[in-house]
């Protein structure tokens, strides 16, 4: 059986291929659209998952990728980036990113979007983000994340003590 197609999957697939990276798009049955849910049905841990989140930040959109394993502290990147942070309602996530909450992939997009990238993705030589729908995920690095997206490496919460 071949894989399904969605024009949202093969727009990331094309970006993917764009940058010389092989688009290793895997579909599943249901839909993984939380960090736990995708760490399960690939056997890994939670935060192998790239989770990519959209915010404004002074009401441009930003995207931030962060391990499954961490929370954003909006506050606290709102004060590191020198502006404020809010979390970008459905219809800001479809118009920046052309996907829907619970499939946004890093790439694939209909404009750049400004990037960051969680420092904490590079404890684990594989992670995992979403491929432009709910039911796909794509392996990737750390680094490669960085260089696909053009994205900058940023910590998402402040360094615990």
């Amino acid at each position: 059986m071949t894989d399904p197609t969605h024009p949202a999957v093969d727009r990331v697939a094309a970006a993917l291929a764009a940058q010389g990276v092989e688009p290793r798009i895997q579909w599943f049955d249901d839909a993984v659209t939380t960090a736990q849910l995708a760490a399960d049905a690939l056997g890994i841990e939670v935060g192998q998952i790239a989770n990519s989140l959209v915010f404004t930040i002074d009401e441009e959109p930003i995207l931030v990728l962060t391990s499954g394993a961490h929370r954003v502290d909006t506050e606290w990147l709102g004060e590191a980036l020198g502006g404020t942070i809010r979390r970008a309602s459905k219809e800001t996530v479809k118009e920046a990113t052309g996907q829907v909450i619970g499939g946004v992939a890093p790439v694939g997009h209909p404009a750049p979007v400004r990037t960051l990238v969680d420092v904490h993705l590079a404890e684990y030589p594989e992670v995992w983000a979403a491929a432009g729908h709910a039911k796909t995920v794509f392996p990737t690095t750390f680094e490669e994340l960085v260089r696909i997206t053009g994205g900058t490496p940023h910590p998402v919460e402040p360094p615990r003590s």
